[in-house]
């Protein structure tokens, strides 16, 4: 055990699982034991209790708002790149190429990144699409970002990276990035102004988005769920879908009992049963 962490008993380990769960939906396996000792015993310490069942009684009687995030961000991992799963942007970039075709000028264009860590997926998406179309900047075009962990969404809306983010990326991709001069690299102002980011718990009763979204990025998000859960989060992303636009998921992930709303389309991309009507069509 590293200095400064504090045993757990399967009995804290068990509270511990059921707050997690209850307060962001996320299931913790047994295997996840040493993440919780290593990621909250500092915690622990700080508060200066004694015990991990010392902080759940903690959190549960006298914890403030600030407490309770902190418990949760300390428990959500938050794994992304640039042009993760890249088959996804080409798709989307066919979809919104359809749209630009059939549209007027300044029409209203809306994307969601729920889970969106710090932040490179939804960058990811201003950057592929207004290099790929730059008549959206005349676009009411704009990207939602939601993620459970407040200390991401700060550095996901600063929209600085370490510069060894290029790895992998093509010399085309990796010019989108300006690279600062200090060891980091920065997403241009033109992207960061398309991407508002936002806190948002995917198991709150209510969402504060009224949509209509023409498309949705939640990937790697529902792995953390049980299916339960991850049926109903998916069944409430086809009501905030426009007609006939797309969910992408996880290359692990399935919609499981929240798939009525929708048809595979692709590797792990689902379309809106809803049809468009004549009007909206037009």
């Amino acid at each position: 055990m590293e200095q400064g962490e504090i045993s757990l008993s399967d009995r804290e380990f068990s509270r511990i699982k059921n707050r997690v769960y209850q307060v962001a939906g996320i299931s913790l396996s047994d295997a996840k034991r040493t993440l919780v000792i290593s990621r909250l015993s500092k915690i622990v310490r700080a508060l200066g209790l004694p015990s991990f069942d010392a902080y759940v009684d903690y959190l549960e009687r006298n914890g403030s708002a600030s407490d309770g995030q902190d418990f949760v961000n300390a428990l959500t991992t938050n794994l992304t790149r640039f042009y993760r799963e890249d088959h996804h942007f080409e798709h989307l970039r066919s979809f919104v190429g359809a749209l630009i075709a059939e549209k007027p000028r300044g029409s209203r264009l809306r994307i969601w990144s729920a889970g969106c860590s710090t932040g490179q997926e939804p960058y990811t998406i201003g950057m592929d699409l207004l290099a790929a179309f730059p008549e959206l900047k005349r676009w009411d075009f704009r990207i939602l970002a939601t993620d459970i962990d407040t200390a991401v969404i700060a550095k996901a809306a600063a929209g600085l990276y370490p510069e060894n983010e290029l790895s992998g990326l093509s010399a085309e991709r990796a010019r989108h990035l300006e690279k600062v001069g200090d060891g980091t690299i920065r997403v241009p102002a033109a992207v960061r102004e398309l991407v508002s980011f936002k806190p948002l718990n995917l198991i709150a009763p209510n969402w504060p988005m009224k949509g209509p979204f023409d498309a949705v990025f939640c990937r790697n998000v529902a792995i953390y769920f049980d299916k339960p859960t991850q049926g109903e989060v998916f069944g409430r992303f086809s009501k905030l879908l426009a007609p006939e636009g797309f969910l992408y998921i996880g290359h692990s992930e399935n919609l499981g009992s929240g798939g009525d709303g929708f048809r595979l389309v692709g590797k792990t991309i689902y379309q809106s049963k809803q049809k468009l009507n004549k009007r909206e069509a037009a």
